[in-house]
């Protein structure tokens, strides 16, 4: 494959990827206008998504990719095609048969027909994992994005009209007689539906590749395929134990009823999401970086260039970190703190998960030792380390201490998994860091921040507080200019500011 088609093909599973999510990510308002124990239920079933999802598909994608290179196909297609089948049937109609004390466990024991979305949503999810391998195996990348934007477009446009158009629909008594199906107090439970409605829609659009198997079993290859998959569950049970598991024990974990449960873990989701810039900026990065650090890991320059790049990528963060809790006066309404004041109570945890994701980043740059160095198990044991810790931070302290403590979680896990990796790589990839720097940025982007919340907590205007952040940006930007100018020199759009 040519650099150039690689670029592109990047490019379409980028926009499916970053642009979808931040699309998906523009509901937020919509959702958390609905009452901080909505979302909260929201929150809690999501995240519980995330692990049943690893569960029902078992690493079979990545499998498939492994061993569709070196065999034949069409077999490992069949064969992979099947073995999700006939789990995926059982599974679903077990999580059918229980829902009534999975709703008791998730604290929406009100909503019993939530689990019933979520075992359909994850069943079609994981019918579609294959026929989207196919795709990526093809290299078909325009139609896996359109595929994957149309399943976001769908939740979106259908959530909007069930939680926007629908009630203007009745409060204006427009097109009544159509509209004795609609309740209009089931608020979140629309949510779930439009994502139904939405892995559906996905699995008729992939259905010439879902069809295309044939029906047909190899339990030699499927026995290797197992082999190779069962440690990727487990990596990958670790990751989001990291990502996600603090919605689901918070509920679980709290003192009182369930609508205060779910209050609590709506506002602490809420507020997780105004780290969203971080994470897109991430994940942007990554999808860029990681091929391209693995092309470039046999020059003997590689080590200098990732130190680089590393510089530049913390500046970057730092910036994006500023430009959130610098801003907090207009993220706020983003999660209709105006019209649901209790959100406010979890902004405490807002600069603690950004550097948490700070850290997280780091750690996606300095795993590259262990992925050109063929060292990837102990890539999982730091993670499974990570996946422990974020575990036993939140089992002795969310009782005490509620969300505050999860986000404590993350920024300890993630400190760890970064600084672990570091030491490790060192061994084994040596980079040159410039660790005098990158504590620099990070110490003086805090710094700032506690300076300026000093000074906007004395202040009653928002105006103010919003001036006074675009300030302390603002000498942020002029420290990193001197601290970079030999670096920002090379570049000919800022060479000018040093004319």
């Amino acid at each position: 494959m040519s650099v150039k088609k690689l670029a592109g093909q990047t490019m379409w599973y980028g926009l499916s990827s970053i642009v979808g999510r931040f699309i998906n990510y523009l509901l937020t308002p919509l959702l958390t206008a609905l009452g901080s124990d909505q979302f909260g239920a929201y929150t809690t079933v999501y995240a519980n998504i995330t692990f049943f999802n690893i569960i029902f598909t078992y690493g079979m994608e990545t499998a498939y990719f492994r061993f569709a290179r070196d065999e034949k196909e069409e077999n490992v297609f069949n064969t992979a095609s099947t073995s999700l089948i006939l789990t995926t049937i059982p599974l679903t109609i077990s999580m059918l048969l229980l829902q009534g004390p999975l709703s008791r466990f998730w604290s929406v024991s009100e909503h019993p027909e939530y689990v019933i979305y979520f075992a359909l949503i994850v069943g079609l999810d994981t019918l579609s994992t294959i026929p989207f391998a196919k795709l990526r195996f093809d290299q078909r990348p325009k139609k896996y994005a359109f595929t994957k934007l149309a399943n976001i477009l769908i939740v979106v446009g259908l959530t909007v009209f069930f939680l926007n158009i629908c009630p203007y629909l009745i409060k204006n008594n427009i097109a009544t007689k159509w509209m004795g199906w609609y309740n209009p107090n089931y608020g979140i439970g629309y949510a779930f539906v439009a994502n139904l409605i939405a892995s559906a829609a996905t699995l008729i659009l992939l259905a010439k590749e879902f069809t295309a198997f044939k029906f047909t079993f190899d339990s030699a290859l499927w026995k290797r395929m197992m082999i190779y998959a069962l440690p990727l569950l487990i990596v990958g049970f670790g990751g989001m134990v990291n990502e996600t598991i603090d919605r689901t024990m918070l509920p679980k974990l709290i003192e009182g009823t369930e609508k205060f449960k779910n209050s609590m873990n709506g506002i602490y989701g809420a507020n997780y999401k105004l780290a969203i810039l971080i994470v897109l900026f991430i994940q942007t990065f990554r999808m860029g970086a990681e091929p391209f650090f693995i092309k470039q890991s046999t020059d003997q320059n590689a080590p200098q260039m990732y130190a680089r790049i590393m510089n530049l990528f913390v500046i970057a963060c730092s910036f994006c970190f500023l430009f959130v809790v610098c801003y907090l006066d207009i993220w706020k309404y983003f999660m209709r703190a105006d019209k649901h004041p209790e959100y406010l109570q979890g902004l405490v945890v807002v600069p603690i998960l950004l550097m948490a994701k700070i850290f997280l980043g780091i750690y996606y740059n300095l795993s590259i030792w262990y992925k050109v160095s063929n060292k990837t198990m102990i890539g999982a044991y730091i993670t499974i380390a990570g996946a422990v810790i974020t575990l036993i931070i939140n089992l002795f302290f969310i009782k005490q201490y509620g969300f505050v403590a999860c986000a404590w979680a993350s920024f300890v896990c993630y400190g760890f998994m970064m600084i672990a990796s570091y030491l490790a790589g060192q061994k084994y990839f040596p980079v040159p860091y410039n660790l005098k720097k990158i504590g620099f940025y990070l110490v003086s982007t805090t710094t700032l921040y506690f300076i300026s919340k000093a000074i906007t907590d004395q202040l009653d205007a928002a105006s103010y507080r919003i001036g006074v952040g675009t300030i302390f940006i603002a000498v942020y930007a002029v420290i990193i200019l001197v601290a970079e100018k030999e670096e920002f020199k090379t570049f000919p759009v800022l060479n000018k500011l040093y004319r």
